[in-house]
C-alpha cells in the first residue's frame, strides 16, 4: 500500500508552520515534505518529528535567493560555490533529520550562457552533491517541472532527465517524479512509469490542471495507486498540492486510498 507524505510547504497552511506537524500527523500522514528547512533550526524540526512520529521524507537543497526570482543553481556557471555550500548545509539538516532523499533545484536558463555551458555546469554540480552525500547513503533527486508553472527552468520533461542522469553517472541520484508536471507536459503517465522504473525514488502529486487534491481533474490517481502497488514501490508519495479549501475537508482521497 502506498505511504503519503503530507507537503507542509502547501497543506495545512491555515496554521503557522510548526504547528502543521500535528495536523498531518492527525490526519493520518506518516511522513512529510516541504520545500526548504533553512528558518528553523534542524534542533527544533528534529523535535517535532520525534514528538508525532513523522518520517522526514524529503525537502530541498538551498535554491538561492527565492524572492529575487532564483529556482536552483545548479545549472548556473559563476554559482559554483554558493551551490556546493548548499550542499553541505542540506546534508547538515538531512542527519539531523534522518532524511535520506535531498532534491536539488536546477535553476532556470540564463541567455549569458550557453545552453551546453549550463548544461555542463549542472551535470558536475550534480555530481559533486551526489558524492558528498553517497558517504552518508542520501539520494539526490532531480525533478523536471512543467513550463507552465516555472517558465524557463532547465529541466523540464522526464526525458531530459533520463538523458541527465546517464551523464551523471553517479548511483545515488534519482528522478523525483512529479506526476504533476509529467502530465502537462508529456503525459502518458503508466508508460512513462513503466520506462522510468528504477530510475525514481520519489513520485510526487497534484490534480491537473488546478493542483488541487488528487481526486480531482484529468489523472485516474486511484487507479495509478492500484497500479504502483501492483509493480511494489516501496517509496512514498509526496502530496505536492494546493488544498482547495481547508486541507483537513478535502482529505476523503487519503481514507479512499490507504482503505
Amino acid at each position: 500500500m502506498a505511504k503519503f507524505a503530507a507537503n507542509l510547504s502547501i497543506m495545512f497552511n491555515e496554521v503557522p508552520f510548526n504547528e502543521r506537524f500535528k495536523r498531518a500527523a492527525n490526519a493520518g500522514f506518516k511522513g512529510i515534505e516541504y520545500l526548504f528547512p533553512y528558518e528553523e533550526s534542524e534542533e527544533k524540526l528534529s523535535e517535532l518529528l520525534r514528538k508525532y512520529q513523522l518520517t522526514q521524507v524529503l525537502f530541498n537543497m538551498p535554491a538561492g535567493d527565492w524572492d529575487s526570482g532564483d529556482r536552483g543553481m545548479a545549472c548556473l556557471p559563476g554559482r559554483e560555490k554558493a551551490f556546493a555550500d548548499g550542499v553541505h548545509k542540506a546534508l547538515k539538516y538531512a542527519l539531523a533529520l534522518d532524511c535520506k532523499q535531498v532534491h536539488a533545484m536546477a535553476g532556470k536558463w540564463d541567455r549569458l550562457f550557453t545552453q551546453e555551458q549550463q548544461r555542463e555546469c549542472y551535470i558536475t554540480n550534480i555530481q559533486y552533491a551526489a558524492d558528498v552525500m553517497a558517504e552518508y547513503n542520501i539520494k539526490i533527486l532531480i525533478e523536471p517541472i512543467n513550463i507552465r508553472d516555472m517558465p524557463d527552468y532547465f529541466l523540464t520533461t522526464q526525458n531530459q532527465a533520463e538523458e541527465l542522469l546517464r551523464a551523471i553517472n553517479r548511483q545515488n541520484v534519482f528522478i523525483q517524479l512529479d506526476l504533476y508536471h509529467c502530465q502537462i507536459m508529456e503525459g502518458d503517465l503508466l508508460r512513462t512509469i513503466e520506462r522510468l522504473w528504477g530510475r525514481f525514488s520519489h513520485i510526487q502529486i497534484a490534480s491537473v490542471p488546478y493542483r488541487h487534491e488528487p481526486d480531482n481533474g484529468e489523472i485516474n490517481y486511484f487507479w495509478l495507486f492500484k497500479k504502483l502497488d501492483e509493480k511494489g514501490y516501496q517509496g512514498w508519495i509526496g502530496c505536492e498540492y494546493y488544498p482547495a479549501g481547508c486541507t483537513e475537508e478535502g482529505l476523503g482521497w487519503l481514507v479512499k486510498a490507504q482503505s
